[in-house]
């Protein structure tokens, strides 16, 4: 297992006034938001930045955020045109893990880990058969609720091939 060291530093009130953020949605993203309004907000901004594969959608499963990365192994559209679109409707194509590779039914969809983490409020996890360009990739999903005010509006989710 790896071994993180993360190391924070307390700033008293007004330390951090006039710092701008230096993350934020890619040129042209259809998605911005005020400058971090809340921990949601934050977390989009994160993922538009990381180099890791990480996806936020909302609760109506709307991609609110994606990396670059996420975009090229889950083979979705860049994350300028991603944003905005349902989850599903973003050039996503699973399918199950048979000889046949046949695509998951809505069912077995609502049970991914980035949908059921919205939907249960609990964390999710899981392999996915991804197909992009013809070609499967098996990936391990891991989602958490993204929360505001005690309700679930979102998640969040990182990626990594298996």
């Amino acid at each position: 297992m790896a071994h993180v060291e993360l190391e924070l530093e307390v700033l008293a009130p007004g330390d951090s006034d006039g710092v701008e953020p230096t993350t934020g949605p890619p040129a042209g993203a259809a998605w911005s938001a005020g400058p971090w309004s809340t921990s949601f907000d934050r977390w989009a901004e994160t993922v538009f930045a990381a180099d890791e594969p990480c996806l936020v959608i909302d609760s109506s499963m709307t991609i609110v955020a994606a990396s670059a990365a996420c975009c090229t192994l889950l083979g979705l559209a860049d994350p300028r045109t991603a944003v905005g679109l349902p989850l599903l409707d973003a050039g996503l194509r699973l399918v199950d893990f048979t000889a046949a590779r046949s695509e998951l039914t809505e069912t077995e969809v609502d049970k991914i880990p980035p949908l059921l983490a919205v939907t249960s409020g609990r964390q999710a996890r899981g392999l996915l058969r991804v197909n992009h360009d013809n070609s499967d990739a098996t990936v391990d999903a891991i989602a958490t609720p993204l929360q505001r005010d005690g309700e679930t509006v979102g998640s969040l989710t990182f990626f990594a091939t298996v």
